[in-house]
Protein backbone atom coordinates (compact mmCIF):
# COMPACT_ATOMS: atom_id res chain seq x y z
CA UNK A 1 0.00 0.00 0.00
CA UNK A 2 1.29 3.56 -0.54
CA UNK A 3 1.88 5.51 2.11
CA UNK A 4 -1.61 7.28 3.36
CA UNK A 5 -0.44 11.31 2.87
CA UNK A 6 0.41 11.07 -1.07
CA UNK A 7 -3.63 12.05 -1.38
CA UNK A 8 -5.29 15.00 0.93
CA UNK A 9 -9.01 14.92 0.83
CA UNK A 10 -11.42 17.80 2.40
CA UNK A 11 -14.69 17.61 2.58
CA UNK A 12 -16.77 20.64 1.63
CA UNK A 13 -20.07 21.19 2.78
CA UNK A 14 -20.96 24.04 -0.01
CA UNK A 15 -24.08 25.62 1.97
CA UNK A 16 -21.53 26.62 4.91
CA UNK A 17 -18.91 27.59 2.35
CA UNK A 18 -20.72 29.57 -0.01
CA UNK A 19 -17.51 31.24 -1.51
CA UNK A 20 -15.83 28.32 -1.94
CA UNK A 21 -18.85 27.36 -3.80
CA UNK A 22 -19.16 30.28 -5.66
CA UNK A 23 -15.68 29.84 -7.07
CA UNK A 24 -16.15 26.63 -8.40
CA UNK A 25 -20.11 27.70 -9.32
CA UNK A 26 -20.91 24.83 -7.76
CA UNK A 27 -24.99 24.15 -7.85
CA UNK A 28 -25.37 20.56 -7.93
CA UNK A 29 -23.51 17.13 -5.81
CA UNK A 30 -21.25 15.84 -5.77
CA UNK A 31 -18.99 18.03 -6.83
CA UNK A 32 -15.19 16.99 -7.40
CA UNK A 33 -12.11 18.95 -7.53
CA UNK A 34 -8.95 18.00 -7.82
CA UNK A 35 -5.75 20.64 -7.74
CA UNK A 36 -8.15 23.07 -8.38
CA UNK A 37 -9.42 21.54 -11.34
CA UNK A 38 -13.11 19.85 -12.14
CA UNK A 39 -12.80 16.31 -12.54
CA UNK A 40 -16.30 15.32 -11.79
CA UNK A 41 -20.06 16.71 -11.73
CA UNK A 42 -22.45 13.96 -9.72
CA UNK A 43 -21.85 10.40 -8.78
CA UNK A 44 -19.21 8.24 -10.84
CA UNK A 45 -18.53 4.57 -11.16
CA UNK A 46 -15.84 4.15 -8.60
CA UNK A 47 -13.55 3.44 -11.62
CA UNK A 48 -13.77 6.90 -13.63
CA UNK A 49 -13.80 8.49 -10.11
CA UNK A 50 -10.51 7.02 -9.29
CA UNK A 51 -9.20 7.50 -12.58
CA UNK A 52 -9.75 11.17 -12.01
CA UNK A 53 -8.13 11.81 -8.72
CA UNK A 54 -4.62 9.84 -9.93
CA UNK A 55 -5.17 11.73 -13.64
CA UNK A 56 -6.32 15.13 -12.09
CA UNK A 57 -8.65 15.92 -15.13
CA UNK A 58 -12.15 14.33 -16.28
CA UNK A 59 -12.25 10.95 -17.08
CA UNK A 60 -14.84 9.51 -19.73
CA UNK A 61 -16.38 6.06 -18.60
CA UNK A 62 -14.17 3.09 -20.09
CA UNK A 63 -15.03 -0.26 -20.91
CA UNK A 64 -13.33 -2.58 -18.33
CA UNK A 65 -11.33 -5.12 -19.57
CA UNK A 66 -13.10 -8.91 -19.31
CA UNK A 67 -12.17 -10.84 -16.05
CA UNK A 68 -11.69 -13.77 -18.76
CA UNK A 69 -13.99 -15.72 -16.71
CA UNK A 70 -17.26 -16.36 -17.90
CA UNK A 71 -20.02 -16.03 -15.15
CA UNK A 72 -22.66 -18.49 -15.37
CA UNK A 73 -26.67 -17.29 -13.90
CA UNK A 74 -30.16 -18.49 -14.45
CA UNK A 75 -31.21 -15.05 -14.68
CA UNK A 76 -29.41 -11.45 -15.59
CA UNK A 77 -31.78 -8.58 -14.42
CA UNK A 78 -30.92 -5.02 -15.93
CA UNK A 79 -31.67 -2.10 -13.78
CA UNK A 80 -31.49 -2.15 -9.93
CA UNK A 81 -35.08 0.20 -9.09
CA UNK A 82 -37.78 -1.26 -7.55
CA UNK A 83 -38.58 -3.86 -10.52
CA UNK A 84 -35.16 -5.23 -10.85
CA UNK A 85 -34.87 -5.24 -7.35
CA UNK A 86 -38.34 -6.78 -6.56
CA UNK A 87 -37.38 -9.23 -9.93
CA UNK A 88 -34.08 -10.50 -8.09
CA UNK A 89 -36.00 -11.15 -5.12
CA UNK A 90 -38.65 -13.53 -6.58
CA UNK A 91 -35.83 -15.40 -9.22
CA UNK A 92 -33.65 -16.16 -6.31
CA UNK A 93 -36.11 -16.99 -4.19
CA UNK A 94 -37.52 -19.74 -6.71
CA UNK A 95 -34.27 -21.03 -6.96
CA UNK A 96 -32.80 -19.27 -9.61
CA UNK A 97 -29.27 -17.89 -9.89
CA UNK A 98 -29.56 -14.21 -10.40
CA UNK A 99 -27.51 -11.24 -10.41
CA UNK A 100 -28.74 -7.92 -10.80
CA UNK A 101 -26.69 -5.24 -13.15
CA UNK A 102 -27.08 -0.90 -13.24
CA UNK A 103 -24.79 1.65 -15.20
CA UNK A 104 -25.60 3.53 -11.90
CA UNK A 105 -26.87 3.63 -8.62
CA UNK A 106 -29.59 1.17 -6.73
CA UNK A 107 -32.56 3.04 -6.66
CA UNK A 108 -33.53 4.41 -10.35
CA UNK A 109 -35.85 7.32 -10.31
CA UNK A 110 -37.39 6.62 -6.77
CA UNK A 111 -33.98 6.61 -4.91
CA UNK A 112 -34.09 10.84 -5.87
CA UNK A 113 -37.64 11.71 -4.90
CA UNK A 114 -37.88 13.55 -1.86
CA UNK A 115 -40.78 11.70 -0.26
CA UNK A 116 -43.00 8.70 -1.38
CA UNK A 117 -46.51 8.75 0.35
CA UNK A 118 -48.62 6.40 -1.59
CA UNK A 119 -46.60 3.72 -0.61
CA UNK A 120 -48.68 0.72 1.03
CA UNK A 121 -46.64 0.69 4.79
CA UNK A 122 -45.28 3.75 4.70
CA UNK A 123 -47.18 7.04 5.33
CA UNK A 124 -44.20 9.20 4.58
CA UNK A 125 -40.82 7.65 3.78
CA UNK A 126 -38.01 9.24 1.24
CA UNK A 127 -37.79 7.88 -1.83
CA UNK A 128 -34.11 7.09 -1.09
CA UNK A 129 -34.57 5.15 2.20
CA UNK A 130 -37.36 3.14 0.47
CA UNK A 131 -34.96 1.67 -2.07
CA UNK A 132 -32.42 0.87 -0.11
CA UNK A 133 -34.67 -1.14 1.72
CA UNK A 134 -35.43 -3.16 -1.22
CA UNK A 135 -31.64 -3.29 -1.92
CA UNK A 136 -31.30 -4.24 1.44
CA UNK A 137 -33.66 -7.29 1.08
CA UNK A 138 -32.72 -8.11 -2.43
CA UNK A 139 -29.04 -8.05 -2.14
CA UNK A 140 -30.02 -11.43 0.70
CA UNK A 141 -30.73 -13.50 -1.91
CA UNK A 142 -28.89 -11.92 -5.00
CA UNK A 143 -25.63 -10.46 -6.38
CA UNK A 144 -26.14 -6.90 -7.39
CA UNK A 145 -23.27 -4.82 -8.96
CA UNK A 146 -23.78 -0.73 -8.96
CA UNK A 147 -21.31 0.89 -12.25
CA UNK A 148 -21.68 -1.78 -14.41
CA UNK A 149 -23.21 -1.15 -18.00
CA UNK A 150 -24.65 -4.19 -20.36
CA UNK A 151 -23.14 -3.50 -23.39
CA UNK A 152 -24.01 -6.45 -25.48
CA UNK A 153 -26.15 -9.19 -25.56
CA UNK A 154 -26.67 -12.01 -28.07
CA UNK A 155 -28.72 -15.33 -28.49
CA UNK A 156 -26.95 -18.82 -29.42
CA UNK A 157 -29.13 -21.40 -31.09
CA UNK A 158 -29.11 -23.03 -27.74
CA UNK A 159 -31.64 -20.39 -26.46
CA UNK A 160 -28.63 -19.15 -24.14
CA UNK A 161 -27.89 -15.58 -23.98
CA UNK A 162 -24.24 -14.15 -24.28
CA UNK A 163 -23.85 -10.77 -21.94
CA UNK A 164 -21.10 -8.38 -22.40
CA UNK A 165 -20.84 -5.28 -19.55
CA UNK A 166 -18.49 -2.90 -18.64
CA UNK A 167 -16.67 -5.38 -16.59
CA UNK A 168 -17.18 -9.33 -17.32
CA UNK A 169 -18.90 -11.20 -19.29
CA UNK A 170 -21.93 -13.74 -18.54
CA UNK A 171 -23.91 -16.34 -19.69
CA UNK A 172 -27.91 -16.16 -18.76
CA UNK A 173 -30.83 -18.54 -19.61
CA UNK A 174 -33.28 -15.48 -18.89
CA UNK A 175 -32.91 -11.41 -19.21
CA UNK A 176 -35.30 -9.05 -17.23
CA UNK A 177 -34.78 -5.46 -18.34
CA UNK A 178 -36.08 -3.19 -16.01
CA UNK A 179 -34.03 0.18 -17.18
CA UNK A 180 -36.94 2.21 -16.46
CA UNK A 181 -37.31 5.79 -17.71
CA UNK A 182 -34.71 8.73 -17.44
CA UNK A 183 -35.74 12.70 -17.59
CA UNK A 184 -37.06 14.50 -20.27
CA UNK A 185 -34.88 17.78 -21.01
CA UNK A 186 -36.64 20.88 -22.26
CA UNK A 187 -34.53 20.78 -25.02
CA UNK A 188 -34.08 24.60 -25.02
CA UNK A 189 -30.78 26.38 -25.68
CA UNK A 190 -28.29 27.18 -22.21
CA UNK A 191 -29.93 23.82 -20.95
CA UNK A 192 -27.17 21.70 -21.57
CA UNK A 193 -24.78 24.20 -20.96
CA UNK A 194 -25.70 25.20 -17.76
CA UNK A 195 -26.27 21.76 -16.59
CA UNK A 196 -25.14 21.43 -12.62
CA UNK A 197 -24.48 25.24 -12.63
CA UNK A 198 -28.53 26.01 -11.56
CA UNK A 199 -30.11 23.43 -14.43
CA UNK A 200 -31.14 20.32 -12.16
CA UNK A 201 -33.85 17.24 -12.82
CA UNK A 202 -33.17 16.59 -8.89
CA UNK A 203 -34.74 18.63 -6.38
CA UNK A 204 -33.72 16.49 -3.65
CA UNK A 205 -30.02 16.55 -4.88
CA UNK A 206 -29.63 20.37 -5.55
CA UNK A 207 -32.37 21.82 -4.02
CA UNK A 208 -30.13 22.73 -0.61
CA UNK A 209 -27.95 25.26 -2.76
CA UNK A 210 -31.35 27.64 -3.13
CA UNK A 211 -32.57 27.50 0.86
CA UNK A 212 -31.70 30.83 1.35
CA UNK A 213 -34.65 32.43 -0.45
CA UNK A 214 -33.05 32.41 -3.96
CA UNK A 215 -35.34 32.52 -6.95
CA UNK A 216 -36.23 29.22 -8.84
CA UNK A 217 -38.42 28.07 -11.31
CA UNK A 218 -39.69 24.32 -11.50
CA UNK A 219 -41.24 23.74 -15.30
CA UNK A 220 -43.94 20.65 -15.33
CA UNK A 221 -47.28 20.29 -13.56
CA UNK A 222 -47.51 16.60 -13.10
CA UNK A 223 -47.03 15.48 -9.58
CA UNK A 224 -43.63 15.11 -9.72
CA UNK A 225 -43.39 18.83 -10.64
CA UNK A 226 -45.50 19.14 -7.70
CA UNK A 227 -44.28 17.51 -5.22
CA UNK A 228 -40.93 19.04 -6.14
CA UNK A 229 -42.42 22.11 -5.68
CA UNK A 230 -43.34 21.45 -2.26
CA UNK A 231 -40.10 20.10 -1.62
CA UNK A 232 -38.56 23.09 -2.04
CA UNK A 233 -40.47 25.74 -0.91
CA UNK A 234 -40.19 23.55 2.53
CA UNK A 235 -36.26 24.46 2.89
CA UNK A 236 -36.80 27.88 2.06
CA UNK A 237 -36.74 28.08 -1.56
CA UNK A 238 -38.70 30.73 -3.50
CA UNK A 239 -40.51 28.94 -5.72
CA UNK A 240 -42.21 29.36 -8.90
CA UNK A 241 -44.08 26.53 -10.63
CA UNK A 242 -44.00 27.38 -15.12
CA UNK A 243 -46.81 25.02 -16.93
CA UNK A 244 -47.80 25.35 -20.06
CA UNK A 245 -51.58 24.56 -19.74
CA UNK A 246 -53.81 26.21 -18.23
CA UNK A 247 -54.42 23.32 -15.15
CA UNK A 248 -52.32 20.66 -13.54
CA UNK A 249 -51.98 17.02 -14.16
CA UNK A 250 -51.11 16.82 -10.47
CA UNK A 251 -53.56 14.39 -8.21
CA UNK A 252 -56.18 16.97 -6.42
CA UNK A 253 -54.43 16.84 -2.55
CA UNK A 254 -50.93 18.00 -4.03
CA UNK A 255 -52.69 20.57 -5.86
CA UNK A 256 -54.22 21.56 -2.63
CA UNK A 257 -51.10 21.36 -0.95
CA UNK A 258 -49.98 24.18 -3.67
CA UNK A 259 -52.73 26.37 -2.74
CA UNK A 260 -52.45 26.25 0.60
CA UNK A 261 -48.71 26.91 1.12
CA UNK A 262 -49.44 29.80 -1.79
CA UNK A 263 -46.64 28.72 -4.05
CA UNK A 264 -47.49 31.33 -7.57
CA UNK A 265 -48.12 29.17 -11.07
CA UNK A 266 -47.35 30.64 -13.90
CA UNK A 267 -50.26 29.15 -16.70
CA UNK A 268 -49.90 28.89 -20.26
CA UNK A 269 -46.19 29.69 -20.10
CA UNK A 270 -43.30 27.73 -21.80
CA UNK A 271 -39.27 27.69 -21.46
CA UNK A 272 -37.75 29.36 -24.71
CA UNK A 273 -33.93 29.76 -23.03
CA UNK A 274 -32.14 29.50 -20.07
CA UNK A 275 -29.93 32.10 -19.64
CA UNK A 276 -26.12 33.11 -17.87
CA UNK A 277 -22.73 32.75 -18.07
CA UNK A 278 -21.43 30.66 -16.09
CA UNK A 279 -24.08 29.76 -13.80
CA UNK A 280 -27.70 30.53 -14.26
CA UNK A 281 -29.10 34.61 -14.12
CA UNK A 282 -32.53 34.11 -15.90
CA UNK A 283 -34.81 32.67 -18.56
CA UNK A 284 -36.77 33.44 -21.36
CA UNK A 285 -40.78 32.27 -20.82
CA UNK A 286 -43.30 32.64 -23.34
CA UNK A 287 -46.72 33.35 -22.97
CA UNK A 288 -48.63 31.23 -25.41
CA UNK A 289 -51.79 32.52 -25.12
CA UNK A 290 -50.84 36.18 -25.53
CA UNK A 291 -47.65 34.86 -27.70
CA UNK A 292 -45.68 37.22 -26.01
CA UNK A 293 -41.59 36.92 -24.58
CA UNK A 294 -40.00 38.30 -21.75
CA UNK A 295 -37.05 37.68 -19.23
CA UNK A 296 -37.22 36.36 -15.92
CA UNK A 297 -34.33 36.57 -13.32
CA UNK A 298 -33.96 33.15 -11.61
CA UNK A 299 -31.43 30.94 -9.59
CA UNK A 300 -32.16 27.83 -10.78
CA UNK A 301 -34.10 26.27 -13.08
CA UNK A 302 -35.79 22.51 -12.35
CA UNK A 303 -37.10 20.52 -15.11
CA UNK A 304 -39.76 18.01 -14.18
CA UNK A 305 -41.69 17.43 -17.45
CA UNK A 306 -41.83 13.83 -17.74
CA UNK A 307 -39.27 10.42 -18.45
CA UNK A 308 -38.06 9.17 -21.77
CA UNK A 309 -37.46 5.47 -21.82
CA UNK A 310 -33.96 4.16 -21.11
CA UNK A 311 -34.43 1.65 -24.55
CA UNK A 312 -30.66 1.37 -25.80
CA UNK A 313 -29.88 -2.00 -24.50
CA UNK A 314 -33.69 -2.70 -25.71
CA UNK A 315 -32.68 -1.61 -28.79
CA UNK A 316 -29.87 -4.02 -29.40
CA UNK A 317 -31.68 -6.62 -28.36
CA UNK A 318 -34.00 -6.54 -31.01
CA UNK A 319 -37.10 -6.94 -28.91
CA UNK A 320 -40.21 -4.99 -30.31
CA UNK A 321 -41.07 -1.00 -29.19
CA UNK A 322 -44.10 0.69 -29.10
CA UNK A 323 -43.74 4.40 -30.88
CA UNK A 324 -43.01 6.05 -27.56
CA UNK A 325 -39.61 3.51 -27.39
CA UNK A 326 -41.06 1.76 -24.65
CA UNK A 327 -41.05 -2.39 -24.75
CA UNK A 328 -43.86 -4.26 -25.87
CA UNK A 329 -45.30 -6.82 -23.70
CA UNK A 330 -47.75 -9.36 -23.12
CA UNK A 331 -49.97 -9.68 -19.81
CA UNK A 332 -47.33 -11.84 -18.78
CA UNK A 333 -44.71 -9.58 -19.29
CA UNK A 334 -42.57 -11.48 -22.10
CA UNK A 335 -41.21 -9.51 -25.44
CA UNK A 336 -41.23 -10.53 -28.53
CA UNK A 337 -37.87 -12.29 -27.86
CA UNK A 338 -38.85 -15.74 -25.91
CA UNK A 339 -36.30 -15.35 -22.84
CA UNK A 340 -36.01 -11.80 -22.68
CA UNK A 341 -39.01 -9.80 -20.45
CA UNK A 342 -39.58 -6.36 -19.08
CA UNK A 343 -40.37 -5.09 -16.07
CA UNK A 344 -41.40 -1.53 -14.51
CA UNK A 345 -41.22 1.81 -16.01
CA UNK A 346 -39.72 0.68 -19.33
CA UNK A 347 -43.04 -0.97 -20.17
CA UNK A 348 -44.62 2.65 -20.32
CA UNK A 349 -48.09 2.92 -18.32
CA UNK A 350 -48.39 3.71 -14.86
CA UNK A 351 -45.06 5.10 -13.80
CA UNK A 352 -45.39 4.38 -10.01
CA UNK A 353 -43.51 2.34 -7.70
CA UNK A 354 -46.07 -0.13 -6.80
CA UNK A 355 -46.74 -1.06 -10.22
CA UNK A 356 -43.00 -1.78 -10.81
CA UNK A 357 -42.76 -3.60 -7.91
CA UNK A 358 -46.36 -5.78 -8.93
CA UNK A 359 -44.46 -5.96 -12.74
CA UNK A 360 -40.85 -7.16 -11.45
CA UNK A 361 -42.72 -10.05 -9.35
CA UNK A 362 -45.29 -11.42 -12.24
CA UNK A 363 -42.01 -10.85 -14.89
CA UNK A 364 -39.56 -13.15 -12.23
CA UNK A 365 -42.21 -15.64 -12.04
CA UNK A 366 -43.10 -15.67 -15.61
CA UNK A 367 -39.38 -15.97 -16.23
CA UNK A 368 -39.42 -19.04 -13.47
CA UNK A 369 -42.00 -20.51 -15.25
CA UNK A 370 -41.37 -20.33 -18.50
CA UNK A 371 -37.46 -21.67 -17.66
CA UNK A 372 -39.09 -24.49 -15.99
CA UNK A 373 -42.18 -26.00 -18.39
CA UNK A 374 -40.84 -23.98 -21.71
CA UNK A 375 -44.41 -22.98 -23.49
CA UNK A 376 -42.89 -22.85 -26.80
CA UNK A 377 -41.92 -26.91 -26.79
CA UNK A 378 -44.76 -29.31 -28.15
CA UNK A 379 -46.25 -31.19 -25.52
Amino acid sequence: MGAPDKISVRIVESAENKKLASRYSVATVPQTVVNGNIIATGVQPEEAFIDGLVTGVPVELKIAPSTGEIIKKDAVIVGAGPAGLTAAIYTARSGMSTVVLDKANVGGQVAITPIVENYPGYTRIPGKTLTDMMAQQASQYSDIHEGEAVLEVERSEDGIFHIRSTSNRYEAKVIILATGAGHTMLGVPGEKRLFGRGVSYCATCDGYFFKDGKKVIIVGGGNTAATEALYLESIGVDITIVHRRDKMRAEERLQQNLRERKIPVLWDTAVEEVLGDTVVSAVRLRNLKQDETYEMPVDGVFVAIGYDPVNELAKKTGVDLTDEGYIKVDERLRTSIRGIYAAGDITGGVKQIVTAVGQGSIAAITAFEDMMNPYWKEK
